[in-house]
């Protein structure tokens, strides 16, 4: 199983994520393919992702049952704790002096 969700995509990204993988909600996209075929997929999404952000996961014989990787700015990052990928958050971005609250 592979799962790709992309935020902030360019429209020729997620076309072409389309060609390879069914889009069930938007901006995920699910599909079933080997190690080669998933390595090529990230790969436009990595040349493509521009100001956006992607997670893929999949399958993989882990304590978990799954792997993933992330790329772009996002506040969820991936750490490795005792072999176990877990999800950290950044703290958020402090607001700039000056700048008015809403």
């Amino acid at each position: 199983m592979l799962v790709i969700v992309v935020e902030n995509a360019p429209p020729r990204l997620r076309g072409r994520l389309a060609i390879w993988l069914l889009e069930i909600r938007p901006g995920v996209y699910v599909g079933d393919y080997s190690i080669r075929v998933r390595e090529y997929v990230w790969k436009q999404v990595e040349d493509g992702i521009g100001e956006g952000n992607a997670v893929m996961i999949w399958s993989a014989r882990t304590e978990s049952g799954f792997d993933f990787l992330t790329l772009g700015k996002n506040r969820r990052i991936p750490c490795e704790m005792d072999g176990v990928k877990l999800v950290s958050f950044l703290p958020l971005e402090p607001e700039k002096k000056g700048e008015a609250q809403n």
